[in-house]
């Protein structure tokens, strides 16, 4: 096995879009580790945790959804990061990198260049909140890893209800 993964896959998600409590399942700050059970589902947490929230969850518009895509190719062609594989969803990113950083470092860098970017272009308010706390940084330590995470984020996602693209919009195959 190699001393440094072959790649990442980073998945974060819009402000609020799923909150503690969901159905879902989630992981809070005092569960974050490998292997641990997701939190029940919890309706009074998770009306709770709506109810505390100082805006509406932020779903992404399909002008919104190419800045993030440009932002991630512009990212990663900046920081000399190979992009494999990325999509923008309604309510969340996935991408598949290799790079010499962090992968905490990349998420950083996806979300602030992102959120900047959207104000930017006017496709967002200054003061809004775009994205959840954190989000999903698995470390790919094999080819087939790389391989399935990249089929998976460009061919398993479901294209939102209404959308006017096909189901491979907002993605990138390198």
């Amino acid at each position: 096995m190699p001393d440094h993964p072959l790649a990442y896959l980073i998945t974060f998600r819009t402000f609020g879009t799923w909150l503690h409590g969901d159905p879902r399942g989630s992981t809070d700050r005092s569960h974050n580790t490998y292997g641990a059970p997701h939190l029940a589902a919890d309706g009074d947490l998770q009306a709770r945790r709506m109810a505390s929230m100082r805006q509406q969850p932020l779903v992404l518009t399909v002008e919104q959804r190419r800045i993030v895509e440009a932002t991630l190719r512009d990212v990663c062609a900046h920081r000399s990061w190979a992009l494999f594989a990325a999509n923008v969803r309604t309510n969340h990113v996935h991408a598949v990198v290799e790079a010499k950083a962090s992968p905490e470092r990349m998420l950083i860098d996806f979300k602030a260049w992102s959120t900047r970017r959207l104000v930017e272009r006017g496709a967002l308010a200054h003061d809004s909140r775009v994205w959840s706390r954190h989000g999903s940084t698995c470390y790919l330590w094999c080819a087939e890893s790389v391989e399935s995470s990249c089929e998976y984020i460009v061919h398993a996602q479901e294209e939102p209800e209404g959308s006017t693209h096909g189901p491979r919009s907002g993605m990138i195959r390198a």
